[in-house]
Parts: structure tokens; C-alpha cells; sequence
């Protein structure tokens, strides 16, 4: 009945114009209903499953000497029978798992300043469509030492390994065959057989198990599983031109794949990540797992689609990764059959069904899938985990921006890092001259100058004002209102439109004006870029009079060619900027000279590393000196880094420190040029 209502639902889907909407409509409510009705016969109360629980725990705490009570919340809970029976079992397990190694004994728990009863709760209750199954206990909960010391012994991880590891990726290796930290075997545990057969069962219906504890106060088990597995919810996608079913109950959203801007999909260690609120997320691709694609063209249009398909945001248990499809249709009940013998020995798929246009296709089983991508068992899942959470690439296109409002609503944004200090400057305390405003500010004059001609500026209140500095120099620029301090990723959508902007990006979901400080500076001072910082980055004054020290700044980002461009001028270098490597290294070949070079080390074409060992092996650059820019370096990066030919590495936006970069290594290499010319002499 559910596959004829959806064959006729996709007709409707087809044809919405047809003059059987409203019957089918009505038809689709009303099946709706019957098959509510019949699921509610096959539901049961979860606490027929519990009935010889206390009975257990009963005899387990005479059997071994502890006083062990239980709780139990939520016994009238239904779910459907066939899932009842189905964790029964693991249910049993896990119980008397708590009582045997959670609670301890009374004199022990006395010593502990515990009560001498230990206390085990066990309750269920619905959440969105699906049981949540909590067994917890006040025990003593996991010991960490003896789970590495057996993690160690069985090979399982190395030392090195063990570190990169939180505490809750390392408890999850009692879930391994075969692991059991019992300093003895008894008739009620320490054969090893157990945990892991609690979570392969409730993984084979779609369920899944997590693990919270803490040493010395307990340890939480929660189950998930589903209410029915005769009909479920499944969001309908494809990939190389195939279909599948994805069980709703694992899909937490959908993001629409773009090749710029925030949903881009990025790489960490040669792996697809995607950056979901300021974490990655682990990529997979649905082709790739199922090698829909063969041959290189067909790879080369799995490529092109990455820009325009889909991410599934799907989680097991309390772990999160992405699903990379071609196309996302729509969410049908779906009506499950179990996979055929023949694909039995395929953990990525957990049935099959019928849509409603007659196609046959698999359902997707995202815990198999999850174990594919390498995160979800052995020591390399959990180191990859690790990498996850924390390991960033390099953040090219990322920085901290204050976002302020002047002359209009419109929100405004200027890098945190070319701020030097934010005052409010009472406006009594303004003065005139020359046309210029200026007020008094720690005992030196400093010239105030609105955002825009326009802007309205009293002489009564206090306005706040962004102070930027360099040396003994600093101008102060008068806005409206200082609204907050946020890191993005930006993005230029829009070009410059009028004179003192860069242009415009989407910050924090608002369109935003990102401005150029370059302009407030020369409407200042005429002279603030061509006279200033030279005597900071050369020895010999009459030298530094003779010319300026020239920098090739390159970097991909226009963003950041933009904003880095003023700061060296202001410190008195000539700045080249390209957006490749590629570029530079035609400039080397035409001939051009440069006092150093600055490269980013992300970059599409060619990227930084290659750049500085490519330069290394030309004649003309090769004794350059040459500054990395990075935001978030590995010391493996800055390592790799020097060996190919970097002097240095700075991350982006710490002006001093770079300013500093730059004085130093121009300094050792003129050092190094002397000691040459000197030694060939």
C-alpha cells in the first residue's frame, strides 16, 4: 500500500496541475493514517525487555559482594517489536557490564567518599523519530592507563598514536574484539566477548552506541536505534547517475557545494574536508566508494560536479562526516527489504527498495560508509579524528576583522590587526586647524578624519574612533558605532565602488564594505608612504635615501594583496604584488630584481613550497630571501618550509613580526653577500 501511495505521489510530483491533486492528496493523508495505525499493533513497551534486568543485577551483587541499585525511567516506551527483540540482548550485556565493572565495592566506594550502594539508571525516551536508550552508572568509571597499556599490548596503537588521541577516542576501544582490561576471567566478564557484539547488533538495525565516562565518577552508555524497520524515512540522492536512499534518522543537513566562498571544499593531508562552523568536516564522495566512475574523463566530470553537487552532513552516533552527491531529490517513506545473499558482505548497504516510479535502489547504510572513511575503527581512525579537530590548513583567506558602522547602516570591516587601539574621543575635545580636526592624545597631536565628507559630527557626546599607528605616527578615523570583532573567511564578491573601499564580501550573512586604509592614510599625509620606515630596514642612511628596499609580495588572495600592500608601504618598501607563482617566476626569467620575496603557501596553480625551491634553483633569485605567510603552520610545515629555501615564517596580519622578518633576513643576506664578495677577494 505505502509503494503504491508513493508510484502515485511521484505522478503528482510530475504532473501538478493534474485534476487528481486534491483525491491523491487526500489518498496520501489517509494512507498516512492506516499506516500509523498498523505500526501502533506492532508497537510494545520497551520495558518487556527490562522485566529480567533486576533480577540480574540482583543476583550479580550477591555473586560478587556489592550493593548495587536500579532505576529504571521510561518502561512505558513502545517501539516495534522485531527492534525489541533485537536488543534484548545487548540491553542484558551492557547491564550487567555496569554492575560488574562500574560499580565498586562498598569499602571501595566508601574511601571514595561515595555512597555504599552504587546506583545504575537505565531509561528510554523518544527523540525525533527515534529512541534514545541511556544505561548509566556512579562508578568509577573507565580507567585510562589500563585502556592505553592494553591498547599498546595488542598492537592496536603506538605511543605516538595514544597522544594525538582525545580521552574519548581512546575509550572507544573497548568496542575492539577481543578488548577487556579484566585482571581476571570470571563467569560474568573478562573474556573480551561482549561490547563489541553489543555494538555490531545494534548497528545491524541501524542503531548506534556511544560511550561517555569520566574516572572515578562514571561512565554513561547511550543507544540510538530506530522506532521500525519495516518503513522508515529516507532522503532520496545521486551519484554517477545512480540513486540511493539515505536513512533520514542519520541526516542532520544539506549544503550546496560551491567552487568559491564559504561552501568550498578544501584539502587536509591530500583529504576533502569541508569547514561547517568553524570545524571540518571529514568528505567523502559516494562515486568514489562505489567506483561509479571509471576512466579519467569521467573522474575529470566527478570534479566539475564537486562545484555543483551536494554535501549530506550525516552523523553516527556522536560523529559527523559528509557525503558528497551529485543530486538531492526528495524524502519518501520507503518500504525495506533486506539486501539480497549475494550483497550480504557489503557493509554500505542496508536494504533496498522500491520508489514510487518503479526504480529498484539501495539504501545507504551511513555506519558501513562511516567506516570507509578510516575515522570509525583502528588506531588510524582515531588518528585521523585527531587530524580533524585539530589540524587546519592554512587559513589564507581567514582573518579577524572589527566591523564598525559610519555614515550609513551599512556595516564596514577593516582587518583587527591594523588597528592599533579603539577610543571613544569626546568631541568638545576636538580641535581645528589648517581645515584638519585633531584632538590631544597621549601628549602628541593626532589628525582625526571622518569615514565619509558627510558624516555628521557634533560637538557635544563622544564618537568612537579606530587609532591606526606605525611608529611615532598615528591617525584616528571617526565612525558611528563599533559593532563586533569577528574571523571569517572573505570573500570580495564586489569590487571597489568608491574611493576608500576594497570592495565587498558577505560577513557574518550581511553584505560588508572592507576598506581601504591606504586611502585614509594619503588623505592624512600625502607623504605617509613615501618617507617612512626606511631608516628601520637599512644600516646606511644614505643608502636608505638612495632608494627604497623592494618587495614581491605573492598570494592568490586579492583580499590579502590588497591589505598587505599599504603595511609595507607604510614601512617604506616599493611593493610588486602578484596572484601566482607562475607569474613570478616569468618575472624571474625577464630579469627582474627584488630585495625579498613574500609568498603565501596555499595556492592553486603552484604552491608555496614548490615556488621557494623553484626559485632556489634559478640563477637570478636563487640568494633572495624569501618570507612564508601562514596563519596555522605545523612545526612539520615551517620544517619543510626551511629546507626548500624560506628563511622565515610569518603568519598573517602580525605586522611587527613580519616587519621585523623582513629587516632580519634582508640583514643576513646582505651579511651573506659580504662574507662572499669578501671571501672571492
Amino acid at each position: 500500500l505505502v509503494l503504491t501511495r508513493n508510484q502515485l505521489l511521484q505522478i503528482l510530483r510530475s504532473n501538478s496541475e493534474s485534476e487528481f491533486t486534491t483525491p491523491l492528496q487526500r489518498l496520501n493523508h489517509v494512507v498516512s493514517d492506516l499506516q500509523e495505525g498498523v505500526m501502533k499493533t506492532r508497537m510494545q513497551p520497551i520495558g518487556n525487555a527490562w522485566q529480567k534486568l533486576p533480577r540480574i543485577i540482583r543476583d550479580l551483587s550477591m555473586e560478587l559482594g556489592k550493593k548495587i541499585d536500579l532505576e529504571m525511567r521510561g518502561q512505558d516506551t513502545e517501539l516495534d517489536r522485531q527492534v525489541l527483540e533485537m536488543i534484548k540482548d545487548p540491553l542484558t550485556h551492557m547491564v550487567r557490564n555496569s554492575g560488574d565493572h562500574g560499580i565498586e565495592k562498598p569499602a571501595d566506594r566508601l574511601a571514595a567518599g561515595k555512597l555504599e550502594v552504587g546506583k545504575i539508571l537505565l531509561e528510554a525516551f523518544h527523540e525525533g523519530g527515534h529512541i534514545l536508550i541511556k544505561i548509566s552508572d556512579d562508578g568509577k568509571g573507565l580507567a585510562m592507563e589500563k585502556i592505553k597499556a592494553k591498547i599498546l599490548a595488542n598492537g592496536l596503537a603506538n605511543a605516538e598514536e595514544l597522544e594525538t588521541m582525545s580521552t574519548q577516542q581512546i575509550q572507544q576501544y573497548i568496542f575492539k574484539a577481543g578488548f577487556s582490561t579484566a585482571e581476571k576471567v570470571t563467569s560474568v566478564s573478562g573474556r573480551g566477548v561482549g561490547m563489541d557484539v553489543v555494538r555490531t547488533n545494534i548497528e545491524k538495525i541501524g542503531g548506534s552506541v556511544e560511550l561517555s565516562s569520566v574516572e572515578g565518577k562514571g561512565s554513561v552508555f547511550t543507544i540510538k536505534i530506530p522506532l521500525t524497520l519495516a518503513i522508515v524515512s529516507a532522503l532520496i540522492v545521486e551519484s554517477g547517475g545512480e540513486r540511493f536512499a539515505i536513512p533520514q534518522l542519520s541526516v542532520r543537513e544539506l549544503v550546496m557545494i560551491s567552487n568559491q566562498g564559504e561552501n568550498r571544499i578544501e584539502y587536509v593531508h591530500n583529504a576533502p574536508v569541508f569547514r561547517l562552523r568553524e570545524r571540518l568536516l571529514p568528505l567523502i564522495s559516494l562515486s568514489d566508494i562505489l567506483k561509479l566512475n571509471e576512466g579519467k574523463e569521467i573522474e575529470q566530470e566527478q570534479n566539475a560536479r564537486q562545484t555543483r553537487g551536494y554535501i549530506v552532513v550525516t552523523q553516527v552516533g556522536s560523529y559527523e562526516f559528509g557525503i558528497i552527491v551529485d543530486r538531492v531529490f526528495d524524502t519518501e517513506e520507503i518500504v525495506v527489504k533486506p539486501v539480497c545473499k549475494l550483497l550480504q558482505g557489503l557493509n554500505l548497504f542496508s536494504g533496498n527498495t522500491i520508489l514510487g516510479d518503479g526504480s529498484v535502489i539501495m539504501i545507504l547504510d551511513p555506519n558501513g560508509i562511516a567506516d570507509t572513511t578510516g575515522t570509525m575503527s583502528g588506531s588510524e581512525a582515531e588518528k585521523t579524528e585527531a587530524e580533524r579537530t585539530g589540524v587546519v590548513p592554512d587559513s589564507d583567506k581567514k582573518t579577524s576583522l572589527l566591523l564598525f558602522t559610519a555614515d550609513d547602516e551599512a556595516p564596514k570591516a577593516v582587518p583587527l590587526s591594523l588597528v592599533a587601539r579603539l577610543e571613544n574621543v569626546r568631541l568638545d575635545k576636538v580641535e581645528h586647524s589648517g581645515g584638519q580636526m585633531m584632538v590631544q592624545y597621549r601628549d602628541t597631536l593626532m589628525p582625526l578624519i571622518p569615514f565619509s565628507p558627510s558624516m555628521a559630527i557634533g560637538r557635544e557626546g563622544e564618537k568612537p574612533v579606530l587609532v591606526f599607528a606605525e611608529k611615532n605616527r598615528s591617525m584616528g578615523l571617526v565612525v558611528d558605532q563599533i559593532i563586533d570583532i569577528t574571523e571569517q573567511h572573505v570573500d570580495m564578491q564586489i569590487g571597489a565602488t568608491k574611493p576608500g573601499l576594497l570592495g565587498s564580501a558577505i560577513i557574518n550573512g550581511k553584505a560588508t564594505d572592507v576598506i581601504d586604509l591606504a586611502h585614509f592614510l594619503n588623505s592624512i599625509d600625502k607623504n605617509w608612504f613615501k618617507d617612512h620606515g626606511d631608516e628601520n630596514f637599512e644600516s646606511d642612511p644614505a643608502a636608505a635615501a638612495k632608494r627604497k628596499r623592494s618587495v614581491l609580495l605573492v598570494d592568490d588572495s586579492p583580499f590579502f594583496r590588497n591589505m598587505l600592500t599599504p603595511l609595507l608601504s607604510v614601512a617604506g618598501y616599493e611593493v610588486t604584488t602578484l596572484e601566482s607563482p607562475v607569474e613570478a617566476l616569468k618575472l624571474c626569467e625577464n630579469g627582474a630584481n627584488f630585495d625579498v620575496i613574500i609568498s603565501d603557501i596555499e595556492m592553486p596553480e603552484m604552491d608555496g613550497f614548490e615556488f621557494a625551491q623553484r626559485v632556489r634553483e634559478s640563477r637570478r633569485w636563487q640568494n633572495v630571501p624569501m618570507v612564508a605567510l601562514s596563519s596555522h603552520a605545523t612545526p612539520q610545515d615551517i620544517d619543510r618550509g626551511m629546507k626548500v629555501g624560506f628563511n622565515d615564517y610569518v603568519a598573517k596580519f602580525d605586522r611587527d613580526t613580519l616587519l621585523h622578518s623582513l629587516s632580519e633576513t634582508m640583514a643576513q643576506a646582505r651579511s651573506a653577500s659580504k662574507v662572499s664578495t669578501s671571501g672571492r677577494s
